[in-house]
């Protein structure tokens, strides 16, 4: 059975990090590409961050670059994104999706076909 699993959420104050997991299972994460993706009630989810496969190629979105890192674990079939100097306006449910995608893209949702549950990220002082 396939699965993602994110966590690693949480409330922090402005100019904190947080460290998202997404940890995949029933399927080998190092042959997708990994994307981020969040949503806040009342927006469109919008892509925040991927990674390609085997560290091929990341793409960030122009609000978090600077702030946000991907990484991969394969010893731990995880991929983490790294977000510093978090802000209010990065609040929102965070997703990670894999996609047999030799370079990835937050662009097309729809080239992703495994998603995880989410997880809420809330900056507030």
């Amino acid at each position: 059975q396939v699965q993602l699993v994110v966590s690693g959420g949480g409330l922090v104050q402005p100019g904190r990090s947080l460290r998202l997991s997404c940890v995949g299972s029933g399927f080998i994460l190092d042959y997708y590409a990994i994307a981020w993706f969040r949503q806040v009630p009342g927006k469109e989810r919008e892509g925040v961050s991927c990674i390609g496969v085997k560290d091929g190629s990341e793409r960030y979105a122009a609000s978090v670059a600077g702030r946000f890192t991907n990484s991969r674990d394969s010893a731990k079939k995880a991929v983490y994104l790294q977000m510093n100097n978090l802000a209010p306006e990065d609040n929102g449910v965070y997703y990670c999706a894999a996609g047999p995608l030799p370079l990835c893209t937050v662009e097309v949702e729809g080239l992703y076909d495994y998603w995880g549950q989410g997880a809420q990220v809330t900056v507030s002082s």
